[in-house]
């Protein structure tokens, strides 16, 4: 009897190896609402900073008299159109209008014929004006086209929170980090120092600076980003404080590396976890903030559009329901999206899930 070969054994596929951040990415999509939140919300952000090109009192591009203008572009006077006077063009006049719809004149107009700081001198009701097919959300008190308000306030809100959380984020990495790495005296002190700072009375010092500046957005962010970072520095020096006498520490010290070194390469990538988990909420944090402050009439400047401004006119104008409803579910997404993000975050980064 001849001899059977034997069946050989094909040799196992190596199964490719995934690094740690595209296994949050992964656990991250797998959860829908947290994934579909932050396109949803880039989308709204996205949409918000060309907000010129979408709603604007000046047209895009315009053709009068044979020549090519663009108004969003450039200041033109009403006699470029044939009116009497050297002031600015009002595209919302009549008169202005009529002469695009003459003969071979046209103007193509944004989505939303509106400014935020747009007044309509020849509308057909007084304001607030409620809903209608010439201002979708009504108007304010002043006669401003709520839609562009919510929108340009939207921007203002979004761009103001990122600023804030990276002021935040910056200052409570620095801190945190010096006092868990090096622990001791230098933690005790800054311990000290953070009890002393975190009594002081922000309000009281908010209103007090507000009534000796003009209000300003840069004003606004320095006095928050002066106590926006305590919250974060306790988390990273918690994580400092556990990671400094582990072995990879411990070999990196031996291997002759600086402190600089070893915080940078070493120990803040593992400590990173409750910073990217702190970003959606402390946004969330600084956007209430911003939008508190505005319905006290301590924040941004009255010319600023400003979701707290417009919640402040709704609580002043209650028969104008148009205004608080629009303006509350317009933040009440923001925050959710960014809550549903934050969520979805958190779980993303527990090591404890499967990828």
């Amino acid at each position: 009897m001849s001899a059977v070969a034997p069946l050989s054994t094909p040799p196992a596929e190596a199964v490719p190896s995934v690094s740690p951040w595209r296994r949050v990415w992964r656990r991250f999509r797998a959860s829908r609402r947290g994934y579909w939140s932050l396109i949803l919300f880039s989308i709204l952000v996205v949409i918000s900073l060309f907000a010129e090109l979408i709603s604007n009192d000046k047209p895009l591009v315009a053709r009068y008299n044979g020549e090519i203008v663009f108004p969003i572009l450039t200041d033109y006077s009403e006699k470029k159109f044939g009116g009497d006077f050297e002031t600015p063009a009002d595209y919302l006049d009549p008169f202005i209008q009529q002469q695009f719809e003459k003969d071979g004149n046209w103007a193509v107009y944004p989505l939303n014929r509106y400014h935020y700081t747009t007044l309509n001198y020849f509308a057909k009701y007084p304001n607030p004006a409620p809903p209608s097919a010439e201002n979708w959300l009504g108007t304010d008190d002043r006669g401003r086209d709520v839609v562009a308000r919510l929108l340009y306030g939207f921007r203002v809100s979004v761009l103001f929170g990122f600023a804030l959380t990276i002021t935040g984020v910056l200052l409570g990495l620095i801190t945190g980090a010096i006092q868990g790495y090096f622990a001791g005296r230098t933690d005790l002190l800054f311990q000290r120092f953070m009890e002393i700072w975190s009594s002081m009375p922000e309000l009281y010092l908010l209103i007090i600076f507000a009534s000796i500046f003009q209000s300003s957005i840069g004003l606004l962010l320095i006095l928050l980003s002066l106590f926006g970072w305590m919250g974060l520095s306790d988390y990273v020096r918690a994580d400092f404080l556990r990671n400094r006498n582990l072995e990879y520490v411990q070999a990196a010290r031996a291997l002759g590396l600086s402190n600089t070194q070893i915080i940078w390469r070493h120990v803040l990538p593992n400590s990173l976890t409750p910073v990217v988990t702190f970003l959606p909420f402390r946004m969330s944090a600084a956007i209430l903030a911003l939008t508190s402050l505005d319905f006290l009439g301590l924040g941004v400047p009255p010319d600023t559009a400003s979701l707290g401004e417009l919640l402040a006119q709704g609580k002043n104008n209650l028969d104008a329901w148009w205004i608080a409803v629009s303006t509350f579910f317009v933040l009440t997404l923001m925050l959710l999206l960014l809550t549903n993000i934050g969520d979805a975050l958190r779980n993303a980064l527990d090591v404890r899930r499967k990828a």
